[in-house]
């Protein structure tokens, strides 16, 4: 191993920005149950089910629609 390294010609990682965040986000057990069984029908791990679904859902623009009780 070198002692010193020369970066000065080094290229930025071009898809650094398309990388996946972790983030922390509270789910329902029932859901979270949902996506296990469907990740072992699928043989998708079931982070990769939900992320899948999330991006469906903002391609197709979907909104939520909430309607509070009274």
């Amino acid at each position: 191993m070198k002692a010193e390294y020369d970066f000065s010609k080094a290229k930025r990682n071009p898809y650094a920005k398309r990388l996946k965040k972790a983030v922390t986000i509270r789910l329902d057990p029932d859901i979270i149950d949902y996506f296990k069984s469907m990740s072992g029908e699928t043989d998708i791990p079931y982070q990769n089910l939900i992320n899948l679904y999330l991006l469906d859902c903002a391609k197709a623009g979907r909104k939520v629609s909430l309607a509070w009780k009274k």
